[in-house]
């Protein structure tokens, strides 16, 4: 049963836009994730006219939240142009954050609550927040109760050297401690992924992307962002791409989590990055009356988890045969594949997994998905060149995949993403 049949409501996605995805550390760097979030919704509904008093909700994700104000999507919601009484909440789902909002927002669609939705995310690798030990918790807390200088200062003088030392979040598993790189390498060696496979296909990642880049397919969903502090340059591409690296340059790189057996490279990995994507959604009814042609809908979903101590990004082998399931389509039905390049080592391990009978049978299905074309697959590059804010991918990659769907007149395209704790989603969207 397609998404939408029981209640007769299909939603369409009808636009999206991005800030360009920068490495952490440069263009972006002095942005929070709020205003990374405010900037490609004001620019979206720029873009698309919309009378903002349509707007009824905005769903965002984000995976490393601002302590001070950690519902990112109701801050986005109070800008001037929005009306305050547009309904904002915030999720979280690891790599698919983007994916989750989306899913949720066009859940309140089809369930006939709301009409119209902006959904998105948006992450800051440059601005992490940094914690102190506990004990200097402790000491600032009671210093904060004390009623006299006396006692402030008596909490105070109790801080040690070690206190102060502070503590950055790990991109690691709390429930296993080990690291995403190390979770990739590990899925290299249990899928007998060699370092040439690796390396060749981000080689295919930043060719692909260095193409769409040139001609104007991939800048068509960025935004221009101006640049802090003097606002006198502005970024208008991702700068992680790289058209002008090689084969021999991508292996000459040392692996970086196992140094002496390991595979996996700051090559052929995604690089940390900052950015902010949204999509614009819509009742197919309320597209229809307003004159929004639609980018396409969404036919199915599905998300799916494992054992983040097994294969960690192994969670779309899962997904995908469920979502496909459910939009009553197989792999041969998909124009175009797009799959979240976390590392390529994951990605190579999630083609195998889905023409694995073993994955198939885990899955709950008798046969594999099968194998995916390549000529289908990423077909204007992936995260490891374009790059990979946390909370936002998942909405780049709806967009990229529509808007590609629509230049080539295909129908059907599938995406997956992976994700932290084991967990795995893939979307079926439908072309007009």
């Amino acid at each position: 049963m397609t998404f939408g049949s029981e209640t007769g409501r299909r939603v369409a996605i009808v636009a999206g836009v991005r800030t360009p995805f920068t490495k952490a550390g440069t263009a972006l760097k002095s942005f929070n994730a709020i205003e990374l979030g405010k900037l490609c919704v004001a620019e979206l509904l720029q873009r698309t006219e919309l009378d903002t008093r349509e707007v009824q909700a905005i769903v965002f994700g984000t995976v490393i939240p601002n302590v001070i104000a950690p519902n990112i999507a109701r801050e986005i919601a109070l800008m001037p142009m929005l009306p305050k009484g547009v309904q904002a909440f915030t999720v979280s789902r690891a790599c698919t954050s983007a994916n989750q909002a989306i899913t949720d927002a066009a859940d309140q669609i089809v369930l006939g609550h709301i009409d119209v939705a902006i959904a998105g995310g948006a992450e800051t690798l440059s601005n992490i927040p940094m914690l102190h030990a506990q004990g200097f918790s402790d000491a600032v807390v009671r210093a904060s109760k004390s009623k006299s200088m006396g006692g402030r200062a008596s909490a105070v003088a109790k801080i040690r050297p070690r206190d102060l030392v502070p503590i950055t979040p790990a991109i690691a598993e709390p429930s296993t401690g080990e690291t995403m790189g190390q979770s990739a390498e590990k899925m290299a060696k249990l899928n007998g992924i060699t370092r040439e496979e690796q390396d060749q296909f981000a080689l295919r990642s930043h060719r692909m992307a260095a193409a769409g880049t040139a001609d104007g397919r991939l800048t068509a969903e960025i935004m221009p962002v101006y640049v802090p502090p003097k606002y006198d340059t502005f970024a208008t591409a991702d700068n992680g791409v790289r058209s002008d690296t090689s084969f021999e340059q991508l292996a000459a790189l040392k692996p970086v989590f196992d140094r002496k057996y390991g595979t996996v490279t700051a090559g052929n990995a995604s690089p940390l990055t900052d950015g902010g994507a949204c999509v614009l959604l819509m009742s197919e009814e309320k597209a229809r009356a307003l004159g929004y042609p639609p980018l396409g809908f969404i036919r199915s979903y599905a998300y799916a988890a494992l054992d983040p101590g097994e294969q960690l990004l192994q969670g779309p082998v899962l997904a995908v045969p469920v979502a496909l399931k459910r939009a009553g389509l197989t792999l041969r039905d998909m124009d175009l594949v797009e799959m979240h390049e976390a590392f390529a080592a994951q990605v190579l391990s999630n083609l195998r997994g889905l023409e694995s009978h073993e994955w198939a049978k885990r899955a709950g299905f008798s046969e594999p998905v099968g194998e995916v074309d390549r000529a289908k697959l990423n077909v204007m590059g992936g995260s490891i060149a374009i790059g990979h804010p946390f909370g936002a991918t998942g909405s780049r990659i709806t967009v990229t995949l529509l808007n590609e769907l629509g230049r080539r007149g295909g129908q059907f395209g599938l995406m997956t993403v992976c994700a932290a704790g084991g967990m795995g989603f893939a979307m079926v969207v439908e072309r007009a």
